[in-house]
């Protein structure tokens, strides 16, 4: 296939414009300029030496963890684009609550969509989401996310998955391919070749995907097919290997059965290019994680990327070391001119699909956190919280029954913060009327001193966390504490507004909500199904009881 027939196939579609432009940019780079546009790099913070390296290196973009300070935000954006030569990807993961963009929308995380169950109400969550995004600038989003929710135990698909059914996961993914890329943004789905039955996470260690081919197909080849026939633009390539795959061509492959996608070409090159027919970009993940670097020294892997079929290199601890590696590479031939070639017309494709060929759009500060978007993702988001189990009929709650209110937790644990987030939702009930007490160490929990007891935890997915667990010693402060149980005596509720398997560590919790999301428009949402107020989702979209059977009652 030429570089013209690549760029006007599918999902690229590129005119002839735009092809001219790739063509004749490409044959304009000096290899230096070639090279840096193999990175995005991550960017977060307010570094002021930060414009000038990423001025130096010339990388394809950024993934950009924007702050609230949108003035800051929007000049640096401005800045750094009217700089380039080359138009930059402005890149980020947008995947709702708390990563919903600081200076947007708060909107729901992609397991609440799943609960609402409502593929309408996923399309405006992504309108705002799109929308919102090419006002600050981004114009790459590496959603949606299509792994399978099937080990609970799985701490990092959890929250930033559609649930556990492959027809639910489909359709949600295919709708926000739809709404994105009809916006403007690039979507990419993840993680290829598939995420959810190793109970894992890839920032610690290479996850394996146990299933066999004809169970593969079934689930995984299913939806990125799908993805695929949708038209969406980039696929990312994870530290997940997949040896039922390798095993059917080379029985005695070894420990090569057990290759991290990323640096595959089995995977990457005769699955994803070959098989599934996948023409557009494929974009490592993280290269920083363990998943990756666990395998062999950098040197050796980081060449190994590009020519092993991925385009484009995703972060970097080292940013010009990194750089020198790959130059090393195209110098030394471990990377081959042609792919080198063919990652370039992709990526350089992709930038002209969004239409950076034609020039960058300012920041459109007024077009972020409109109020009216506020109004419809709080609908949206009310309709989330879903009551599991209520084996007494506790709720609604009653002011005059339960009144004087215990809160235990640990509080909220959001990845990048060092400490956990206090809840809002104690002071919600406040200012309703009740008395509530947060727990600690010297709390006795009486039933002559308390109406209510309850438990908030708030743990959505949480990156290099391993497991997410309910962990009894933590919240209590105490060895005694942590073996008590004081539901039989006072009225006990658990809620989790993140990770929703709580249930295998409290079968016998009377009563129970998964809410999937911290943010405080989710908080609000449970106060008000709390006090009868609005309803209760009664549509799980995983199996809350973990597949135990005394769980449920």
């Amino acid at each position: 296939m030429t570089n013209t027939d690549l760029l006007r196939a599918a999902p690229f579609g590129l005119d002839q414009a735009a092809i001219d432009w790739v063509i004749s940019t490409k044959a304009q780079m000096t290899l230096a300029e070639k090279i840096g546009q193999l990175f995005v790099f991550h960017s977060m913070g307010q570094n002021p030496d930060e414009l000038a390296l990423l001025a130096q290196l010339k990388p394809a973009g950024i993934t950009r963890n924007f702050s609230p300070d949108i003035e800051f935000e929007a000049r640096f954006v401005d800045t750094l684009q009217g700089s380039a030569k080359v138009p930059l990807f402005i890149s980020a993961d947008l995947e709702g609550s708390r990563m919903s963009l600081a200076v947007g929308t708060q909107v729901p995380n992609p397991l609440a969509l799943a609960a609402v169950n409502d593929l309408q109400a996923s399309r405006t969550i992504s309108r705002i989401m799109a929308q919102e995004a090419r006002a600050i600038g981004i114009n790459w989003s590496f959603t949606p996310v299509i792994d399978i929710n099937h080990a609970f135990r799985s701490a990092i698909v959890a929250t930033r998955g559609f649930g556990s059914s492959v027809d639910d996961i489909q359709a949600q993914a295919l709708a926000q391919i739809d709404v994105f890329q009809s916006a403007g943004v690039a979507a990419t789905v993840k993680h290829w070749p598939g995420e959810g039955y190793d109970d894992r996470d890839q920032h610690l260690l290479t996850t394996i995907n146990p299933l066999s081919m004809p169970e593969w197909e079934a689930r995984f080849g299913r939806l990125y097919r799908a993805a695929i026939d949708q038209g969406v633009m980039s696929v990312m390539s994870a530290h997940i290997a997949l040896p039922s795959f390798i095993l059917a061509q080379n029985p005695d492959a070894g420990v090569e059965a057990y290759r991290p996608a990323a640096v595959s070409k089995a995977l990457n090159l005769d699955l994803l290019r070959g098989q599934l027919g996948f023409n557009g970009l494929i974009v490592s993940d993280a290269t920083p994680m363990a998943g990756f670097g666990s395998w062999a020294s950098r040197d050796i892997m980081l060449p190994e990327v590009i020519e092993n079929g991925c385009d484009i290199i995703l972060f970097s601890r080292d940013a010009v070391a990194d750089v020198a590696l790959i130059t090393a590479a195209v110098a030394d031939g471990r990377i081959s001119a042609e792919r080198l070639d063919a990652a370039l017309t992709r990526i350089l494709g992709l930038k002209a699909w969004a239409g950076l060929h034609k020039g960058v759009a300012k920041v459109d500060k007024a077009a972020l956190a409109r109020p009216e978007n506020a109004v419809i993702a709080q609908e949206i988001t009310q309709r989330a919280p879903t009551l599991v189990k209520d084996v007494h009929g506790l709720l609604p709650l009653s002011l005059a029954k339960h009144k004087r209110v215990l809160v235990v937790t640990s509080g909220i644990l959001v990845p990048f913060f060092a400490h956990a987030i206090p809840f809002d939702l104690p002071d919600m009930l406040r200012a309703e009327g009740l008395d509530v007490t947060l727990h600690n160490a010297q709390t006795q929990p009486n039933a002559g001193d308390y109406d209510l007891m309850i438990y908030l935890f708030g743990e959505e997915t949480l990156l290099t966390r391993g497991r997410i667990f309910l962990d009894w010693l933590k919240i209590t402060e105490s060895f005694e504490a942590a073996m008590a149980r004081h539901w039989h005596e006072i009225p006990t509720l658990m809620i989790s507004f993140g990770y929703p398997y709580y249930l295998y560590d409290a079968p016998r919790a009377p009563a129970y909500v998964n809410a999937y999301a911290t943010m405080p428009t989710m908080q609000r949402a449970v106060v008000e199904c709390l006090l009868g107020r609005a309803p209760w989702n009664h549509h799980s979209p995983i199996d809350a009881f973990c597949g135990l059977p005394d769980a449920r009652y």
